[in-house]
């Protein structure tokens, strides 16, 4: 079983319209988006949900207001400005409504409960409330070791959900990270894992991974292990600065990678200097793909252009899959 990653050092390069173009020309193969953050793979293989799942990971504190005597030891503790602190208006003329805001989110009935939790324990501190701005909290649990009272809840977080569907080109694996939410390099691992048991289980030779673009964590994730890396690149200053950089991380981690220009003759000069620089880097030039409105005509159609055409890019597409299939059918050959 052999595994192919499509990454590109910057996003809008093309690499999932390459990634959907390859699950047409490879059937049968297990797809899998690990470009968790924005999936997009799914607006091409218009996969049927067969499996939902949800994604867990990394911890949040969250204060039960009706315990916390208001001492601020978490306010102290904590280094990521997380906890907020809110005054109280003890003895205003507002009156609960019972309306459908949860208490938590209502001053009046907060207030209320603190004042009650004051008479009861006999505190006399600082009149104030405090909350935990979730987006801001970093998950460290310093503020719930410290509570005097253990009035901090640590849950784990829901931080998205991964997805097993059926398309018209194999079976697909595909995630939604939620917003704000982290370690979306756990989620790409976790899809990766079950393209591998799919693979396994469906007795498939290939699993086609559409990357997330950049070099960070996620990209690392998806990379790691795999037996080839196809970096999508384009004739613009930053997409050879990005180029190199994915290179430097190809090379980091000893994963065999093949380059491929898209839209190269919008920029014949620059296509030049990344063809040279594959060349003194060497660093096989797997293809080519000229620039074709054909790619958004078929997108709009939520098809490959390899489904909708036969010339232009959607040639261009076929001449790169030969040769990235001929590259890991060689790998096969020397593990034999």
């Amino acid at each position: 079983m052999k595994e192919l990653v499509i990454i590109s050092g910057k996003g809008g390069s093309g690499k999932t319209s390459v990634a959907a173009s390859f699950a047409v020309l490879a059937q049968p193969a297990v797809i899998a988006d690990c470009d968790v953050d924005a999936a997009d793979l799914h607006l091409l293989m218009s996969p049927r949900i067969n499996e939902r799942h949800e994604f867990h990971s990394g911890h949040e504190a969250v204060i039960r207001q009706e315990d916390c005597i208001g001492c601020g030891a978490c306010l102290a503790h904590c280094r990521f400005e997380a906890v907020v602190r809110m005054p109280t208006t003890f003895g205003s003329n507002s009156v609960c409504k019972d309306c459908e805001f949860c208490v938590r989110s209502c001053p009046v009935r907060v207030n209320e409960m603190i004042r009650a939790m004051r008479e009861s324990s006999g505190y006399q501190g600082d009149e104030a409330a405090f909350y935990i701005d979730p987006v801001a909290c970093e998950g460290c649990g310093v503020c719930v070791q410290f509570c005097p009272v253990q009035a901090i809840d640590f849950p784990e977080c829901l931080c998205g959900e991964w997805m097993v569907s059926d398309t018209r080109c194999g079976p697909m694996v595909h995630a939604r990270l939620g917003i704000a939410a982290e370690n979306s390099g756990k989620l790409v691992c976790t899809v990766r894992r079950e393209a591998r048991r799919i693979a396994e289980e469906r007795n498939h030779e290939l699993i086609i991974v559409d990357g997330p673009p950049g070099i960070g964590c996620p990209v690392i994730a998806s990379i790691t292990g795999s037996d080839l890396v196809l970096a999508v690149t384009e004739p613009t200053p930053s997409g050879e600065h990005d180029l190199k950089r994915v290179v430097q991380l190809a090379r980091h981690f000893g994963i065999p990678m093949a380059v491929c220009i898209n839209k190269w003759d919008i920029n014949e000069d620059m296509s030049a200097r990344i063809e040279t620089f594959c060349n003194e880097q060497s660093i096989p030039l797997a293809g080519k793909i000229r620039y074709d409105q054909a790619l958004t005509r078929s997108q709009i159609q939520g098809q490959a252009v390899v489904e909708a055409e036969k010339h232009g890019a959607a040639a261009d597409l076929r001449n790169l899959w030969a040769a990235i299939s001929a590259t890991l059918l060689q790998f096969s050959n020397h593990a034999a």
